[in-house]
Formats: C-alpha cells, sequence, structure tokens
C-alpha cells in the first residue's frame, strides 16, 4: 500500500482531461497539509519536551536550595547534635535528596541532548526534504502543463487550418462552375486551395505528433513521476513518524533509566529513619555534657534563735562532744550550689579549665589524640625527606641535597613543639583526672574504658564488702576537742552508709579486672554479679559477688541487664 497509486485507483470512472488535473491538484493540497501537519505535531512534541526540561530543571534547583538551606553549616566534627542518630538520620536523609536531585538533572539532560536536541535537527531535515520533494512534483506538472498548452495550440492551428482549407476548396469549386469567371481566376483559387490543403495536412501531423508526445509524458507523469514522488513522500512522512514514536519512547526511557537510583534514595530514606537510636541518643547526651562534678550536700539548718558557737560542716551536720547536733551558724558562707548558680560569661581557656571536669578531661584527651596524629604526621615526613636526601646524595643529578635541608629543619622544630605541647596536655590531663576523681570524692585510679584489663594485683581486704563498715569506720574521723568542723563521713562512704539493698539487674564481666584500687572489688571475665547501683556518669559501676563483697569496677568491663 502507498501512496503513489492508492491515492489514484479509487477513481474507477473515466475522468477527463481538466478533471484529472484537478485531482492533481486536490491530491497535492492533500498530502501538503498532512505532511506539514506531522512536522508541527514534531515541533510540538519538542517543544513539550524542551518545557518538561525546564520544570525537571527548577525542580532539581529548588531542591538543591532546600537541601542547602537545611544542611547543617557546621562541619560534623565540630558540631555536637552531628553526634545524635536523629541529626545523622536527617542529615542522610537531606544528602537523599540531594542526590534524587541529581537525577532529576540527569532526567532533564537526556530529554534535552537525546529528544530536544535530535529531533529539532531532525525537523529541519525532513521540512528540507520535504520542500525538495514538492518543488519536484511543482516542476513536473508545470512541465505537464507546458505540453498540454502546446497541445491545445497546435489543435486549434489544426483546426484553423482545416477550416481554412475547406473555404479555399469551397472557393476554387465556385468560380471553376461560374462561367463568369476568368481562367486565371480559377487556377489561383485552386492553387490556394491545394496550399491551404497542404498547410492542413501540416498542422494535422503536428497536432498529431504533439499529440502523442503529450500522451506520453502524461502517462509518465501519473504512472511513473507523480507516483514516486508522493512515495517519496510516504516514505519521509513514516520515517518522520517512526522517530517521533523513538522520541515518545525516550520519554519514559529517561525515567525509567533514573528509576533504580531513585529507588536507592528512597531506601536510604526508609533506612535513615530506622536508624533513629532514642536510647542511643540519651547516652549520647550523657557522654556529651557529663560534668563530673559531685553532687552537692544537704543543705545545713541555721538558727538564728540563740547565740551560741556554730561550727561549720562541709556537707552534713556536725556532731559536738555531747552528741548533740551541732549547727550551723550565721557567719559561716553558704557552700555553692553549682546547679542554680547564675552563670557567667566563659572564658575560653587553652587547658579548657573553663568546662566541666568530665567535659574538660574528653577535650584534653581530643586534643592530646590530634597532637599524636600530627606528631606522626611529622615524624613521618622526616623519615621521607631523610630517604629523599639520600638519594640526592647518592644521584645527584635528581636534586640538590641542601635543598631539602630548611624542609628537615622545619620538620624537626614541628616535632620538637609538638612534643611539648604533648608533654603540656598530658598534665593537664593528669590534673583534670585528679579533679573528676576528687569530685566524686573517692580515690579510685581509673581510666573509664582501659583498652586492657587492669594486671595489678589487689590489695588485700580492699575490694569486698565485708570490709566495707570497717573502711567506713575508719574513714569517720572522731571530732577534734577544740571544735573544728570535720565531717563525719566522706561521700565516698555514702554509698555504703545505708543497709544492703535489693540488686538492680545483673551483670557479667566482660574482662578480668584486679580491684587494685580503694573501694573497688575484682571480678574474673565471665563471671555472673549483682548490680547494685548503675553508672552515674562517672565510668564505674557499683556491683556484689555471688561470694560476697561489693565495690566498683569499669563500666566498660560490664554487660549490663536491667531488671
Amino acid at each position: 500500500m502507498d501512496w503513489g497509486t492508492e491515492l489514484w485507483d479509487a477513481r474507477e470512472r473515466r475522468a477527463t482531461l481538466q478533471e484529472r488535473r484537478r485531482e492533481t491538484e486536490d491530491q497535492f493540497e492533500v498530502l501538503e497539509r498532512h505532511t506539514q501537519w506531522g512536522l508541527d505535531l514534531l515541533d510540538r512534541y519538542v517543544k513539550f519536551v524542551k518545557e518538561r526540561t525546564e520544570v525537571e530543571q527548577a525542580y532539581a534547583k529548588q531542591l538543591r536550595s532546600l537541601v542547602k538551606k537545611y544542611m547543617p553549616k557546621r562541619p560534623g566534627k565540630d558540631d555536637p547534635e552531628s553526634k545524635f542518630s536523629q541529626q545523622q538520620s536527617f542529615v542522610q536523609i537531606l544528602q537523599e535528596v540531594n542526590d534524587f536531585a541529581g537525577q532529576r538533572e540527569l532526567v532533564a539532560e537526556n530529554l534535552s541532548v537525546h529528544v530536544c536536541l535530535e529531533l529539532a535537527k531532525y525537523s529541519q531535515e525532513m521540512k528540507q526534504e520535504r520542500k525538495m520533494h514538492f518543488q519536484e512534483g511543482r516542476r513536473a506538472q508545470q512541465q505537464l502543463e507546458s505540453g498540454f498548452k502546446q497541445l491545445e495550440n497546435s489543435k486549434r492551428k489544426f483546426e484553423r487550418d482545416c477550416r481554412e482549407a475547406e473555404k479555399a476548396a469551397q472557393t476554387a469549386e465556385r468560380l471553376d462552375q461560374d462561367i463568369n469567371a476568368t481562367k486565371a481566376d480559377v487556377e489561383k483559387a485552386k492553387q490556394q486551395a491545394h496550399l491551404r490543403s497542404h498547410m492542413a495536412e501540416e498542422s494535422k501531423n503536428e497536432y498529431a505528433a504533439q499529440l502523442q508526445r503529450f500522451n506520453r509524458d502524461q502517462a509518465h507523469f501519473y504512472f511513473s513521476q507523480m507516483p514516486q514522488i508522493f512515495n517519496k513522500l510516504q516514505d519521509m512522512d513514516e520515517r518522520r513518524a517512526t522517530h517521533l514514536g523513538a522520541g515518545y519512547r525516550l520519554l519514559s526511557e529517561a525515567e525509567l533509566q533514573v528509576v533504580p537510583i531513585i529507588a536507592k534514595c528512597l531506601e536510604g530514606m526508609k533506612v535513615a529513619a530506622d536508624a533513629v537510636d532514642a536510647k542511643n541518643d540519651s547516652q549520647v547526651l550523657i557522654e556529651l555534657h557529663k560534668s563530673g562534678f559531685a553532687r552537692p550536700g544537704d543543705v545545713e539548718f541555721e538558727d538564728f534563735s540563740q547565740p551560741m558557737n556554730r561550727v561549720p560542716s562541709d556537707s552534713s551536720l556536725g556532731t559536738p562532744s555531747d552528741g548533740r547536733p551541732e549547727l550551723r551558724g550565721p557567719g559561716r558562707s553558704r557552700a555553692k550550689r553549682w546547679p542554680f548558680s547564675k552563670k557567667n560569661k566563659t572564658v575560653v581557656t587553652e587547658d579548657f579549665s573553663h568546662l566541666p571536669p568530665e567535659q574538660q578531661r574528653k577535650r584534653l584527651q581530643q586534643q592530646l589524640e590530634e597532637r599524636n596524629r600530627e606528631l606522626q604526621k611529622e615524624i613521618d615526613q622526616r623519615e621521607a625527606l631523610k630517604k629523599m636526601k639520600d638519594v640526592y646524595e647518592k644521584t645527584p643529578q635528581m636534586g640538590d641535597p641542601a635543598s631539602l635541608e630548611p624542609q628537615i629543619t622545619e620538620t624537626l622544630n614541628n616535632i620538637e613543639r609538638l612534643k611539648l605541647e604533648l608533654q603540656k596536655y598530658e598534665a593537664w590531663l593528669a590534673e583534670a583526672e585528679s579533679r573528676v576523681l576528687s569530685n566524686r570524692g573517692d580515690t579510685l585510679g581509673r581510666h573509664t574504658r582501659p583498652p586492657d584489663p587492669p594486671a595489678s594485683a589487689p590489695p588485700d581486704g580492699s575490694s569486698n564488702s565485708n570490709n566495707g563498715s570497717q573502711d567506713k569506720e575508719s574513714s569517720e574521723e572522731p571530732p577534734s576537742e577544740d571544735g573544728q568542723d570535720a565531717p563525719i563521713y566522706t561521700e565516698f562512704d555514702e554509698d555504703f552508709e545505708e543497709e544492703p539493698a535489693s540488686p538492680i539487674g545483673h551483670c557479667v564481666a566482660i574482662y578480668h579486672f584486679e580491684g587494685s584500687s580503694e573501694g573497688t572489688i575484682s571480678m574474673a571475665e565471665g563471671e555472673d554479679l549483682s548490680l547494685m547501683e548503675e553508672d552515674k556518669g562517672d565510668g564505674w559501676t557499683r556491683v556484689r559477688r555471688k561470694q560476697g563483697g561489693e565495690g566498683y569496677v569499669p563500666t566498660s568491663y560490664l554487660r549490663v541487664t536491667l531488671n
């Protein structure tokens, strides 16, 4: 089925030449309208995809702006909020949204390159080809029209010559029968008739030749030339429709291409949502803001009703020699209640003494780790420079060894500087740890999370609760005779003052621990223990052994299960 034959075979009746000419014009107009409509449709689709690309680009730009607006400004290392799982999940969601925006940009790019540019270029090619085919058809039609005019002219000339020949023959016959006509007139009329007859015969031959030529040209036009042009237009239109269909397919393929990545982005958002751990965030808050301060004792009663000597006490009521409670006098200054004290403007110091003890210790540890990393980096650089210097000395053409001396000197200076800083931070850290221990009210020598279990042997009788009362009694100093204010018990012994309580859970020792410090207790790896008191933020947990004895052990050495 093709346009070159099917558009003509539908007409069964015999058409006149004028009707065929009008039909040719009509078919040309039909094909011209249809091919123009196809090209307009192609251009409309290109415009649609271009606007779709602009929508995708604007959408991706807005998504990226949104991500930038809500992304934390500070780097994760300096932002304490980044340690919370909620914040980490939110940042991950923002990153996934940013990746999603990148996929939308990829869709826009693919549509712009593979659809807009290619189809726009193909549309221009189709327009040029269409113009060429119709110009060829118009030329063929004009040639046929020119042949038809020549045929009409020869036909009219033949008709005119035939009438003139017939008129001349009639004139000669009339003169031949006229008795009054001279012989010369009759001869002249006969010659004229013969001439006209000869001219008519020539016109007849010319008209016949012209008719034969026109019929041949007309047959070539309708059966060969025009069908070929129509078939070329059909092929052009079908190729245009095929390319347009491929453009339709590219619209969906551009989306399908990014579906796996978008699915991963959505899965990443789901994983981020599942990663929120409320319990862990609570523990992170403790780690970030654990102060290391000891909790204050009871507020003493100040009796202003009677003038009497009042003995001050740091944390509790004193006991005079007669056994009656001694009250704090009005002249004694009140103990500082740090949780409710008014905050002054913080002055940041190099040793972080402006921070609470536990936070100071952590920051100093961080500084030590950073200095150690920098020191190792400088040491590695020094070794590399030495090796390079040796290579230059052995192979002078590779470089001048003296050119490395400034860098080696600078590296050595940096190493010395970092060693001094390490000594300084180590001294500050030791002071901070002693401050933490003093605020806790005990003399536990500790590492909150030691890398290996302690190897020192425990002192005799320092780690079981059977000696708890003896320790308490030994720590209680009787009031002096000169009336000085002395505490009845230390803050550490307050933990053991009450009757033994019921366990609040149980735990298993992950590592072996020798309770070598006062107030600690030994335990073996894998030993089941009763949990008596949870970690209060200082890294120590109070436990009870099955065979008897209570004391503190490092929290990091335990796997705890609460009742």
